[in-house]
């Protein structure tokens, strides 16, 4: 049986340009970046043209990219660094959790207080609610550029502009949105950006926290003066070489034609309009998130009265890799916050991701599998019921 995978939105495989850089570079390793002979000096070189790569995708300057191990990691290094600064974090309910548990580690302390800001039922942030949240203390202000679960983008540069005049930094989480949406970090104003570079088609394991000219934060990672004393311990430079590679591929462009990343784009969101509209056919579902202002590669379904592990087994068995957007079918046996912030069923949901491999033959079988799934899940469970009536 041939797999179709349709969970970008978790991790996506890297591109074949990540890992042809990445093979090269172990095949003919050099040394420590930090270090001064010919063999360090070749590592920081290459070091240095992944950290441009990087910058060229997300409108930056290339001293203002540190290197983590992930959009985790960057997250943690932003808020821990602000916290420094203040005393008040605000933070939107739909945030990924690593900005929420980086936050209410802080609260948990007794260091800082953490406000929470509320969604409307499409997952969308009202800029004057979340303003009215900032105190004369605030030092932070979280706003995601697209959502994980349900993809709907977030208003952030009339934000950043906002907290800009009263001195408030703003931290975006970009993860689900960098390679896939264009970003400008110039133009949306932001001060700290983090982004994951297994989400765009990198290697697993490293990200960057893109920290404003001029802004200082305390280091989360001590031990050694590595990214300019921004974080500590060698660089994983075969890795970042993926990464900037990566990044790269979706800059290029063919002449004056659009980029990698918009042709991308256009695609996925021809992909996901055939998931909306199988949605639309099907009894029972329905389409979380913004329909209009989202990211191009993702739609949360609600499936009303089907638990999603049978859903996402079903698939499996399939062929059909997805998620659900409730965190219950993974790690934790919680409900979404996401969509419980947004006021509807927290525990049916079924998130369907796309990405630079994804091809027609992919959906093909999405549209054969799923109404299948669905019809007998729903006549086991009209099965359990007569029998429990009849017992």
């Amino acid at each position: 049986m041939s797999r179709h995978y349709l969970d970008h939105a978790s991790t996506s495989p890297p591109r074949p340009e990540a890992v042809d850089a990445m093979v090269a570079w172990l095949r003919d390793p050099a040394g420590d970046p930090s270090r001064i002979h010919a063999e360090g000096l070749r590592a920081r070189v290459a070091l240095e043209q992944a950290r441009q790569q990087v910058a060229d995708l997300l409108g930056a300057r290339s001293r203002e990219v540190v290197f983590t191990s992930g959009a985790t990691e960057a997250i943690a290094t932003a808020v821990w660094g602000a916290a420094a600064r203040g005393g008040h974090l605000v933070v939107p309910a739909v945030e990924h959790s690593a900005v929420r548990e980086a936050a209410g580690a802080l609260a948990e302390a007794g260091t800082h207080e953490v406000t929470t800001v509320g969604v409307d039922g499409l997952g969308r942030v009202d800029p004057d609610e979340l303003l009215a949240a900032v105190r004369h203390d605030t030092t932070l202000v979280a706003l995601q550029l697209a959502n994980h679960e349900v993809g709907t983008v977030q208003p952030v540069a009339a934000v950043a502009a906002a907290c800009r005049e009263q001195g408030v930094l703003v931290l975006v989480d970009a993860a689900m949105a960098a390679g896939h949406l264009p970003i400008d970090v110039r133009t949306l104003g932001v001060d700290l950006l983090a982004v994951s570079g297994h989400k765009l088609g990198g290697p697993p394991g490293t990200g960057a926290l893109l920290i404003r000219r001029g802004l200082r934060l305390r280091p989360l990672l001590r031990g050694g003066e590595q990214e300019r004393a921004r974080r500590g311990g060698l660089e994983n430079v075969p890795a970042l070489v993926g990464l900037g590679a990566a990044c790269a591929a979706l800059t290029a462009a063919d002449g004056t034609g659009p980029t990698r990343l918009e042709v991308e784009a256009v695609t996925a969101r021809r992909l996901t309009r055939r998931v909306l509209d199988l949605a639309d056919r099907l009894d029972g579902v329905h389409v979380y998130g913004d329909p209009d202002h989202r990211a191009p590669q993702l739609v949360c379904l609600g499936v009303e009265g089907i638990e999603p592990q049978a859903v996402l087994l079903g698939l499996d068995r399939a062929g059909i890799a997805a998620h659900s957007g409730s965190a219950c079918s993974s790690e934790a046996l919680e409900p979404s916050p996401v969509l419980e912030a947004m006021g509807v069923d927290a525990h049916r949901s079924l998130r369907l991701s796309v990405g630079w491999s994804t091809t027609e033959t992919d959906l093909d079988a999405l549209e054969a599998a799923l109404p299948r799934v669905l019809h007998d899940l729903r006549a086991l469970q009209a099965d359990d019921a007569g029998q429990r009536a009849r017992s």
